[in-house]
Protein backbone atom coordinates (compact mmCIF):
# COMPACT_ATOMS: atom_id res chain seq x y z
CA UNK A 1 0.00 0.00 0.00
CA UNK A 2 1.31 3.46 -0.91
CA UNK A 3 2.21 5.68 2.00
CA UNK A 4 -0.51 8.38 2.37
CA UNK A 5 2.11 11.15 2.55
CA UNK A 6 4.34 10.00 -0.28
CA UNK A 7 6.35 12.99 -1.47
CA UNK A 8 7.74 11.52 -4.67
CA UNK A 9 5.80 9.39 -7.17
CA UNK A 10 9.14 7.78 -7.94
CA UNK A 11 8.87 5.54 -4.89
CA UNK A 12 5.45 4.20 -5.84
CA UNK A 13 5.57 0.42 -5.95
CA UNK A 14 8.70 0.13 -3.81
CA UNK A 15 8.81 -1.56 -0.42
CA UNK A 16 6.76 0.36 2.14
CA UNK A 17 8.84 2.11 4.78
CA UNK A 18 8.03 4.18 7.82
CA UNK A 19 9.71 6.74 10.04
CA UNK A 20 13.16 8.08 9.24
CA UNK A 21 13.82 5.41 6.59
CA UNK A 22 10.73 6.52 4.72
CA UNK A 23 11.68 10.20 4.97
CA UNK A 24 15.24 9.63 3.74
CA UNK A 25 14.16 7.48 0.80
CA UNK A 26 11.52 10.00 -0.24
CA UNK A 27 14.10 12.77 -0.14
CA UNK A 28 16.63 10.75 -2.15
CA UNK A 29 14.06 10.09 -4.89
CA UNK A 30 12.74 13.65 -4.97
CA UNK A 31 13.72 15.06 -8.36
CA UNK A 32 13.11 18.73 -7.62
CA UNK A 33 15.35 18.57 -4.55
CA UNK A 34 18.17 16.98 -6.57
CA UNK A 35 17.91 19.50 -9.37
CA UNK A 36 17.58 22.49 -7.03
CA UNK A 37 20.55 21.50 -4.88
CA UNK A 38 22.65 20.90 -8.00
CA UNK A 39 21.87 24.43 -9.22
CA UNK A 40 22.59 25.89 -5.77
CA UNK A 41 25.96 24.11 -5.62
CA UNK A 42 27.03 25.52 -8.99
CA UNK A 43 26.18 29.03 -7.78
CA UNK A 44 27.73 28.50 -4.35
CA UNK A 45 31.00 27.18 -5.75
CA UNK A 46 31.26 30.10 -8.16
CA UNK A 47 30.54 32.69 -5.46
CA UNK A 48 32.93 31.40 -2.77
CA UNK A 49 35.73 30.20 -5.07
CA UNK A 50 39.33 31.22 -4.58
CA UNK A 51 40.77 29.59 -7.71
CA UNK A 52 44.35 29.09 -8.76
CA UNK A 53 45.13 29.14 -12.45
CA UNK A 54 45.94 25.43 -12.74
CA UNK A 55 42.92 24.26 -10.76
CA UNK A 56 40.70 26.59 -12.76
CA UNK A 57 42.00 25.21 -16.06
CA UNK A 58 41.47 21.65 -14.82
CA UNK A 59 37.99 22.55 -13.62
CA UNK A 60 37.16 24.15 -16.96
CA UNK A 61 38.07 20.95 -18.79
CA UNK A 62 35.62 18.97 -16.66
CA UNK A 63 32.87 21.60 -16.87
CA UNK A 64 33.13 22.00 -20.64
CA UNK A 65 33.22 18.23 -21.08
CA UNK A 66 30.06 17.99 -18.97
CA UNK A 67 28.31 20.77 -20.87
CA UNK A 68 29.15 19.25 -24.25
CA UNK A 69 28.06 15.81 -23.03
CA UNK A 70 24.70 17.22 -21.94
CA UNK A 71 24.28 19.25 -25.13
CA UNK A 72 25.09 16.20 -27.25
CA UNK A 73 22.70 13.97 -25.30
CA UNK A 74 19.87 16.51 -25.37
CA UNK A 75 19.74 16.31 -29.15
CA UNK A 76 18.93 12.60 -29.08
CA UNK A 77 16.44 12.16 -26.27
CA UNK A 78 12.66 12.50 -26.22
CA UNK A 79 11.89 11.78 -22.60
CA UNK A 80 9.21 9.15 -22.02
CA UNK A 81 8.38 9.05 -25.74
CA UNK A 82 11.15 6.89 -27.18
CA UNK A 83 14.08 4.83 -25.94
CA UNK A 84 17.23 6.65 -27.01
CA UNK A 85 19.98 4.19 -27.91
CA UNK A 86 22.07 6.22 -30.37
CA UNK A 87 24.61 9.01 -29.96
CA UNK A 88 25.83 9.12 -26.35
CA UNK A 89 23.09 6.64 -25.41
CA UNK A 90 25.08 3.99 -27.25
CA UNK A 91 27.79 4.40 -24.59
CA UNK A 92 25.91 5.16 -21.35
CA UNK A 93 22.27 4.94 -20.31
CA UNK A 94 22.22 8.31 -18.55
CA UNK A 95 24.58 10.76 -20.31
CA UNK A 96 22.71 13.77 -18.92
CA UNK A 97 23.61 12.57 -15.42
CA UNK A 98 27.18 11.95 -16.56
CA UNK A 99 27.29 15.54 -17.77
CA UNK A 100 25.92 16.83 -14.47
CA UNK A 101 28.58 14.96 -12.51
CA UNK A 102 31.38 16.25 -14.75
CA UNK A 103 30.12 19.82 -14.37
CA UNK A 104 30.00 19.65 -10.59
CA UNK A 105 33.40 17.95 -10.37
CA UNK A 106 34.80 20.74 -12.54
CA UNK A 107 33.24 23.45 -10.40
CA UNK A 108 34.66 21.71 -7.32
CA UNK A 109 38.16 21.81 -8.80
CA UNK A 110 37.78 25.44 -9.78
CA UNK A 111 36.85 26.56 -6.25
CA UNK A 112 40.27 25.61 -4.92
CA UNK A 113 38.64 24.11 -1.81
CA UNK A 114 38.70 20.48 -0.71
CA UNK A 115 35.34 20.83 1.03
CA UNK A 116 33.69 21.42 -2.34
CA UNK A 117 34.68 17.88 -3.36
CA UNK A 118 33.34 16.49 -0.10
CA UNK A 119 29.98 18.19 -0.59
CA UNK A 120 29.81 17.10 -4.24
CA UNK A 121 30.64 13.51 -3.34
CA UNK A 122 27.91 13.40 -0.70
CA UNK A 123 25.48 14.94 -3.19
CA UNK A 124 26.31 12.32 -5.85
CA UNK A 125 26.07 9.44 -3.37
CA UNK A 126 22.77 10.63 -1.91
CA UNK A 127 20.84 11.49 -5.07
CA UNK A 128 22.19 9.73 -8.14
CA UNK A 129 21.81 6.00 -7.32
CA UNK A 130 18.06 6.49 -6.65
CA UNK A 131 17.71 8.68 -9.74
CA UNK A 132 19.33 5.99 -11.90
CA UNK A 133 17.24 3.24 -10.30
CA UNK A 134 14.03 5.14 -11.01
CA UNK A 135 14.96 6.04 -14.59
CA UNK A 136 15.90 2.43 -15.35
CA UNK A 137 12.70 1.17 -13.78
CA UNK A 138 10.60 3.69 -15.72
CA UNK A 139 12.29 3.03 -19.07
CA UNK A 140 11.95 -0.72 -18.62
CA UNK A 141 8.22 -0.35 -18.04
CA UNK A 142 7.80 2.03 -21.00
CA UNK A 143 9.93 0.05 -23.46
CA UNK A 144 9.92 -3.59 -22.29
CA UNK A 145 10.73 -4.99 -25.74
CA UNK A 146 14.00 -3.12 -26.19
CA UNK A 147 15.20 -1.99 -22.77
CA UNK A 148 16.74 -5.26 -21.52
CA UNK A 149 19.06 -5.86 -24.46
CA UNK A 150 20.19 -2.23 -24.52
CA UNK A 151 20.72 -2.01 -20.76
CA UNK A 152 22.76 -5.23 -20.64
CA UNK A 153 25.41 -3.80 -22.95
CA UNK A 154 25.25 -0.14 -21.90
CA UNK A 155 26.59 0.99 -18.49
CA UNK A 156 24.75 3.60 -16.45
CA UNK A 157 27.27 6.45 -16.25
CA UNK A 158 30.82 5.45 -17.19
CA UNK A 159 31.34 4.30 -20.80
CA UNK A 160 33.30 1.20 -21.59
CA UNK A 161 36.74 1.63 -23.14
CA UNK A 162 35.42 1.76 -26.67
CA UNK A 163 34.68 4.55 -29.07
CA UNK A 164 33.38 4.47 -32.60
CA UNK A 165 32.42 7.94 -33.74
CA UNK A 166 30.23 10.88 -32.83
CA UNK A 167 26.85 10.53 -34.50
CA UNK A 168 26.15 14.15 -35.39
CA UNK A 169 23.89 13.46 -38.37
CA UNK A 170 21.02 12.38 -36.09
CA UNK A 171 21.54 15.12 -33.52
CA UNK A 172 18.47 17.36 -33.38
CA UNK A 173 18.55 21.03 -32.47
CA UNK A 174 14.77 20.91 -32.09
CA UNK A 175 15.04 18.16 -29.46
CA UNK A 176 17.83 19.98 -27.65
CA UNK A 177 16.13 23.37 -27.60
CA UNK A 178 12.37 22.83 -27.73
CA UNK A 179 12.07 19.52 -25.92
CA UNK A 180 14.90 19.70 -23.37
CA UNK A 181 15.79 23.43 -23.07
CA UNK A 182 19.44 22.43 -22.94
CA UNK A 183 20.94 25.68 -24.36
CA UNK A 184 19.49 27.54 -21.35
CA UNK A 185 21.32 25.15 -18.99
CA UNK A 186 24.50 25.56 -21.06
CA UNK A 187 24.33 29.36 -20.77
CA UNK A 188 23.52 29.21 -17.04
CA UNK A 189 26.58 27.10 -16.17
CA UNK A 190 28.83 29.06 -18.51
CA UNK A 191 27.74 32.32 -16.86
CA UNK A 192 28.84 31.14 -13.42
CA UNK A 193 32.06 29.68 -14.80
CA UNK A 194 32.92 33.06 -16.36
CA UNK A 195 32.07 34.79 -13.09
CA UNK A 196 34.42 32.40 -11.32
CA UNK A 197 37.14 33.11 -13.90
CA UNK A 198 37.03 36.79 -13.01
CA UNK A 199 38.44 35.89 -9.59
CA UNK A 200 41.77 34.76 -11.07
Amino acid sequence: MEHPRTVSHRTKGLEELTGIQYFIRELRFHEFSRQSIGVILVILFAVVAEPTLYLFILGCLFVLDGLLTRLYASGFVLKNKELSTTGPYAYVRHPLYTGNILILIGMSFATGFLWAFVISTIFFWFYYPPAIEYEDRKLKSLFPETWDSWAKQTPALMPKLKFNSLNLTRWSWEKSLKENYEPAIFVFVLFWLILLANKL
